[in-house]
């Protein structure tokens, strides 16, 4: 009994053959995504040629696939791995970012994942754990674009802080809806084999 009862605490923070399975569905599907939105993000210029750097605002797009990850498989690593695995595909597709979408894929997925664990320690998963997941992956982003890549040269210092708040307010307000995303789909019931199941039961705090 001693043995089974130090055993228990652990047990939600490991991993099963159907967790990876799903995670990488999950990164497949993210890769694709992101290969497309890599394509075509041009097109979305006219719309932030006001103010260049308000284009943080389509950061969310690259980071949901971590951020639903964390919080569907709800194991350490889970948004890491996905957000990781959907950027190798995503070049391997031909992205026009090459092999930076590595070094982007692995801060987004470490921001996400510090997001989870702070907020929730993989225990709970609110929607604060969805906010700052998502906050930490965009934040990430935004950071990496314009100090480490330097995407933006031309960008005053100003604008490139202007252009990481943006990445992260997107980046937040996709860490919610993936919060909600993941309790619709646990509705319908396709999440049965992984911990999210009861998600859509959960409250807003994630008990």
């Amino acid at each position: 009994m001693t043995t089974l009862k130090a055993a228990a605490p652990t047990a939600p923070l490991r991993w099963r053959t159907v967790d990876i399975v799903v995670a990488a569905v999950l990164a497949v599907a993210g890769g694709v995504i992101f290969a497309i939105i890599g394509w075509t993000h041009h097109l979305l210029d006219p719309l932030f040629a006001g103010f260049p750097p308000s284009s943080g605002l389509t950061t969310g797009l690259w980071i949901f696939p971590g951020v639903l990850a964390g919080l569907v498989v709800r194991r350490p690593g889970a948004a890491l791995f996905v957000e990781l695995v959907a950027a190798v595909l995503e070049a391997l597709l031909g992205s026009s970012f090459g092999a930076t979408t590595l070094v982007s894929g692995v801060l987004q997925g470490l921001g996400a994942e510090l997001g989870i664990a702070l907020a929730g320690r993989y225990r709970r998963f609110g929607l604060d754990v969805g906010l700052l997941s998502g906050a930490l992956a965009g934040l990430a982003c935004g950071l990496n674009d314009s100090f480490l890549m330097r995407w933006y040269p031309e960008y005053p210092t100003s604008w490139l802080w202007a252009y990481t708040a943006f990445c992260t307010l997107s980046a937040l307000v996709f860490g919610a809806l993936m919060w909600w995303l993941t309790r619709g789909l646990a509705a319908t019931g396709v999440l049965s084999a992984v911990r999210s199941r009861g998600a859509h039961r959960e409250t807003v705090s994630g008990r």
